[in-house]
Order: structure tokens, then C-alpha cells, then sequence
């Protein structure tokens, strides 16, 4: 029991952590899109951005999960695929699509990722 309650607050704590990784993300890229960079530096700037938010996904998504984390767990991992495919549509020719990426719907897929956090804090650990 003691095994289970240390594994869920390390998973809490793993996701919590993801959860902030993906709202830094998408400050800094809108941050970057409203900000007067020129088309390559902004370009640069984005796969750099793309290619490190793509990792940590992988990475994620490879944690352990306690069994009373599974249900969110798979929530969470099935935004995550929705994330790698925007990421992959948004990349034309192995670069960033800027008009693409300004279209897409990766900030309201990491919005409603990240409103998962309330499920999380209901596993009574945070």
C-alpha cells in the first residue's frame, strides 16, 4: 500500500511537472509568434520548440503509472498523440510551416490537456 501511495505521488508530481512543460511551451511560442522575429529566425526558433516539445511527449509518455492513474494516464496519453500529429502536420519538408503552426490547434490541445490537472488532483495526493 505504502508502494502505491509513494508511486502515485511521484506520478503526480511527474505530471504536474509535464503540465507546466506544455504551458511554458505555449508562452513561449505565442510569445515568439506575436514577438518581431524575422520568418527564419522564427522558424528556427519554432522546430527547436517542436522537435524538444515532441521529446518530452515520447518521454511522458513512458512514465510508470500506478494503477489509480491509469484512467487519466490514457487520457492523457491519447492528447498526447493528438499533440504529435499537429506537431507532424505543422512541419512541411522537415520545417516548420509557420502560417500551419499559427492555424493548428496545438494550444487549445494543450489547454485541454492540461485541464486535466483537476482529475489529477481528485487522486487525493496533491
Amino acid at each position: 500500500m505504502l508502494e502505491e501511495t509513494n508511486n502515485t505521488l511521484n506520478y503526480v508530481t511527474e505530471t504536474t511537472e509535464y503540465f507546466n512543460e506544455l504551458n511554458n511551451f505555449a508562452e513561449e511560442t505565442s510569445t515568439l509568434i506575436s514577438g518581431k522575429s524575422t520568418n527564419n529566425e522564427l522558424q528556427t526558433e519554432l522546430e527547436s520548440k517542436l522537435t524538444s516539445l515532441e521529446e518530452t511527449i515520447k518521454e511522458y509518455n513512458t512514465i510508470e503509472v500506478p494503477s489509480i492513474a491509469e484512467g487519466i494516464h490514457q487520457d492523457i496519453t491519447n492528447k498526447n498523440e493528438q499533440l504529435i500529429e499537429i506537431i507532424n502536420e505543422t512541419q512541411q519538408n522537415g520545417e516548420v510551416a509557420i502560417d500551419q503552426f499559427k492555424e493548428s490547434e496545438i494550444y487549445q490541445t494543450i489547454e485541454n490537456l492540461t485541464s486535466l490537472k483537476d482529475q489529477l488532483e481528485q487522486l487525493g495526493v496533491e
